[in-house]
């Protein structure tokens, strides 16, 4: 069980307003993956050993940018029709602490990338992503009490978080937790990835 936390809650018209709702997501994990500089977080995406079922790292950009847009929809319909259920008290305590924990997945979601990438802590990432997906679990739970559009809205962000936190264990494990030093790919062609110590140059 949560609570509301305003000062751990963004501010309404982030919910409210329906642009605002669904471009912030969208804008700052826009921000954030070309801050990272995509060709070079791609050369460090390959170059890491992968579990099975690596998607190829071009999906990544539309894909996330859809899922932002969906997590700022549901978020905006969740706020609308809870907090204009007057007669409901309980629906609206649901609305104000689905946004703290909104908040919060947003958060933990945008760290996650420079966690991995550029601070290369596999760890770290990975303990963020299982954290991640377990507040937004409980979150499509508390705002598909307050409108079922809304949960069916998150459960496509929620599956892939699953699968992203499989894959950043995944790497981590693979590759000994620890990213530092690593071999980058050269002449790689297709799903192949030819290694090089950078050690041993």
């Amino acid at each position: 069980m949560t609570t509301h936390i305003p000062l751990l809650t963004l501010p309404s018209v982030f919910f409210s307003q329906p642009a605002a709702a669904i471009l912030l997501p969208v804008a700052i994990g826009t921000t954030i993956g070309f801050s990272m500089r995509p060709k070079e977080t791609q050369k460090t995406y390959l170059a890491l050993r992968q579990p099975p079922l690596r998607p190829p790292p071009w999906i990544f950009g539309p894909m996330w940018t859809l899922l932002y847009g969906l997590m700022g929809y549901a978020a905006h319909r969740a706020w609308t029709t809870g907090m204009g259920s007057s007669f409901n008290p309980s629906k609206v305590m649901l609305t104000k602490q689905g946004a703290t924990l909104y908040t919060i997945q947003l958060v933990l979601n945008f760290i996650w990338m420079p966690l991995f990438f550029r601070l290369q802590r596999p760890i770290e990432a990975t303990v963020d992503i299982v954290a991640l997906t377990g507040i937004t679990g409980y979150l499509t739970y508390v705002w598909g009490q307050v409108d079922e559009v809304s949960g069916w809205c998150l459960a496509p962000y929620l599956a892939c978080l699953s699968f992203a936190t499989y894959l950043s264990a995944g790497a981590g494990y693979l590759n000994g937790w620890d990213f530092s030093g690593k071999e980058r790919p050269i002449g790689a062609k297709g799903g192949d990835t030819k290694y090089v110590d950078e050690k041993a140059e």
